[in-house]
């Protein structure tokens, strides 16, 4: 979508350089004075991505890497079944592809105070605010990180596979999702494409959420059509994991979240919290031993320091999956009447919409809900 000088017209060149502007400015933000330098990378590092993009259809016809080709003939299988089987959007969103050469495209920084579980936000035009501020280069995000912890705040840097502009151009498919596992390889697809569905500024655990919703439910629809029964297994077992060790963080953010909440003498608030810290890594000790009979998939996880901001963003993904579960079997799981609803739910203010979802969360059974009253005519 980025076209050099002398391929479009002037007029069309200063359309195309405000929309990437105003994307970088969505995905990443800007603040105080490092603004400028901050602004550069983020230009730089996307322009790089966007004019690196190879059709996926003209590298399947000259590949002779055949494990390259097999996983792209699998993202393109998920790309179209997103869009036949799901309702995703259809355009050219992960149809090409770009050999990034690193094992993250970009290096998220997320800082809390030393005594809170509350993620610092950067705000920012069309995405809102959002938890994290994201870099292109992890020796930037490390000094940037680096700053922050200077100011006695907890850090945490973590790099991403993937990440999305919300529909404002074509994203690639990248070397670094092509690693995963088909199931998170496809559940991705499926993801980041349901950001273009719907996103509602200065609400990432309403998007994420209904993202990760529609990821799970893809896989398991994907999984079902291949009759790969046994993955399916692998599946859920795979979830069930993940679901107790999100509780094991969320549990370890509560009792950290009361602990900063009324006690005011900081020596010994910063023991108990180390204390917390500990309980938690002797409970995921406990819990790879007995339920999960061993297994250490998280072990890379609790290889790196614990602090708040690592806990932070954990129920930023997982907090209303529940709930749009719920509001899918009200649609008799059909894709694009849920996204009716869903667009119906983001329409509301924001106290209403988690006042419904909340309720969605609490109801053993679908049953009619309020938000039927407030659907969009607009067709999904």
């Amino acid at each position: 979508m980025i076209g050099l000088p002398n391929a479009c017209t002037f007029n069309r060149c200063r359309v195309r350089a405000l929309r990437l502007g105003l994307v970088i400015v969505a995905v990443f933000g800007l603040c105080g004075c490092t603004t400028v330098s901050f602004y550069a990378q983020a230009i730089g590092g996307h322009v790089d991505i966007m004019t690196r993009r190879v059709p996926v259809a003209e590298l399947l016809e000259t590949q002779s890497d055949g494990e390259l080709k097999k996983r792209l003939e699998l993202a393109m299988q998920a790309r179209d079944f997103a869009s036949d089987r799901l309702g995703l959007p259809d355009n050219e969103s992960y149809r090409s592809y770009v050999d990034l050469q690193r094992k993250y495209v970009t290096w998220n920084v997320i800082a809390t105070e030393e005594f809170s579980v509350q993620a610092r936000e950067w705000c920012f035009p069309v995405a809102g605010c959002v938890p994290y501020r994201g870099y292109f280069s992890q020796a930037a995000a490390h000094e940037f990180g680096a700053r922050l912890s200077r100011q006695e705040l907890d850090v945490h840097v973590n790099g991403a596979s993937a990440y999305s502009t919300l529909g404002w151009f074509d994203d690639p498919l990248l070397s670094t999702m092509l690693r995963w596992r088909e199931t998170r390889l496809v559940g991705v697809i499926f993801h980041e494409l349901s950001h273009q569905v719907v996103w509602v500024e200065n609400d990432t655990t309403f998007n994420e959420s209904f993202a990760v919703f529609v990821q799970r439910e893809g896989v398991r629809w994907w999984l079902r059509e291949r009759g790969a029964a046994a993955q399916i297994d692998d599946y859920e077992a795979n979830l069930q994991r993940q679901r107790e060790f999100v509780s094991m963080l969320l549990e370890t953010r509560e009792k950290l979240a009361a602990l900063y909440a009324g006690s005011a003498d900081a020596a010994a608030t910063r023991a108990r919290k180390q204390q917390i810290f500990a309980q938690m890594r002797e409970n995921y000790a406990a819990l790879k031993r007995t339920r999960w009979e061993g297994y250490s998939g998280y072990d890379n996880w609790f290889d790196q320091p614990l602090n708040n901001a690592r806990l932070a963003l954990a129920a930023t993904y997982n907090d209303y999956v529940g709930s749009f579960a719920q509001l899918f079997m009200q649609a008799g799981g059909d894709f694009p009447t849920f996204y009716r609803l869903v667009r119906a739910l983001a329409e509301l203010p924001r106290e209403r919409r988690e006042i419904e979802l909340h309720e969605l969360a609490a109801r053993p059974a679908p049953r009619a809900t309020n938000v039927l009253s407030t659907i969009s005519s607009t067709p999904p």
